[in-house]
């Protein structure tokens, strides 16, 4: 199956095979709103309250691309696009997507939540550069770059889930009986049975379009000549991104400014946690980042945290336009040095 799909795309001309990963991102972005909708249907119809929800399944969903094409990628033997993609979502979700929101309208903040989900958005991406550092031969690490073992996956999908436990609990602990009893009652049409089969049939989608996405990817990326980590922390990393693009700017646009902030902040720790500690698990020799890493991309995702975090503290109740304009132009920058700094 694989092999005949590969002999397919690689004999796509560029518009076709163009068409083809377009197809194929907007599927993924697509497929994860479904996704999205249907667990929390399916949360409803079972009782959880509607906060837990939004703490857990909506940013496991809204990440479940970038998850599905950096898995894939790694079992397929593309290491640089599984780490790049995570690099890149992180990166693309805090500059680009964030930055886009916070011009749409000033987003609001609970500061309490997003100084104690900030810090830890800043550990899981330090805890990602400190984790693919090669400590034998530091020196060379802007040259020959380092690894994400294959152990350091299993540490990260162990803190995933102590991490999921934990925001449950702070969920629980924070809800009111308002909050408690404030759900959309599901309607009698939509049977448990029927969320459920929609609910797989949404993974399902994503699991099968990153499965084609990969290698036409892949194909792309061999005949114009650019290194796949940079087309995984660009391209795929914005087209995987387009369930926190849709709810950042909805959210901004409809006053709830909290939610996009908080949608975003918890895609980034998932995309380290979920998405590359997946990604290193399932590959005995971990993920493999170049020194492009350390050269571009890890200085990027960490200047663009620091940058938001900066932004939070002088920020009052609300993240306001002037700032969206600064996490544009960082993600600009980025782009910029991404393309013209050697790989």
């Amino acid at each position: 199956m694989e092999e005949t799909l590969h002999h397919i795309i690689s004999n796509l001309h560029g518009g076709p095979l163009t068409l083809l990963i377009a197809a194929g991102l907007l599927i993924l972005g697509k497929a994860a709103d479904w996704l999205v909708d249907e667990a929390v249907t399916l949360s409803e119809r079972s009782g959880i309250p509607t906060i837990v929800i939004g703490a857990t399944v909506v940013s496991l969903g809204t990440t479940a691309p970038e998850a599905a094409v950096s898995v894939f990628a790694a079992l397929q033997g593309s290491p640089g696009l599984a780490l790049g993609n995570a690099v890149g979502s992180i990166i693309c979700d805090t500059g680009l997507i964030l930055g886009l929101a916070c011009i749409i309208a000033p987003l609001r903040l609970d500061r309490a939540i997003v100084n104690r989900q900030g810090w830890i958005q800043i550990g899981t991406a330090t805890a990602l550069v400190i984790g693919c550092l090669p400590w034998t031969r530091i020196d060379l690490v802007f040259v020959n770059g380092g690894q994400l073992p294959q152990v350091v996956g299993v540490v990260f999908l162990v803190a995933l889930a102590t991490y999921m436990w934990v925001s449950i609990r702070w969920a629980r602990s924070g809800m009111t009986p308002a909050s408690k009893t404030d759900q959309k009652e599901a309607e009698p049409s939509a049977p448990i049975v029927v969320v459920v089969l929609k609910l797989s049939g949404a993974i399902a989608l994503v699991v099968l379009s990153a499965q084609v996405l990969i290698p036409a990817i892949k194909e792309a990326a061999t005949r114009i000549e650019i290194p796949e980590s940079i087309i995984a922390a660009t391209l795929v990393a914005f087209g995987t991104s387009l369930p926190e693009l849709v709810t950042a700017v909805t959210a901004a646009r409809r006053g709830h400014g909290e939610l996009a902030v908080g949608n975003i902040v918890g895609a980034d720790i998932l995309n380290v946690l979920f998405v590359a500690g997946a990604s290193a698990a399932v590959t005995a020799d971990g993920l493999q980042a170049g020194g492009h890493f350390f050269r571009v991309l890890f200085p990027a995702m960490l200047f663009i945290l620091l940058t938001f975090r900066v932004g939070i503290f002088i920020s009052g109740d609300y993240m306001k336009r002037p700032f969206g304009f600064v996490l544009l132009a960082s993600y600009g920058i980025y782009m910029v040095i991404s393309y013209l700094l050697p790989a």
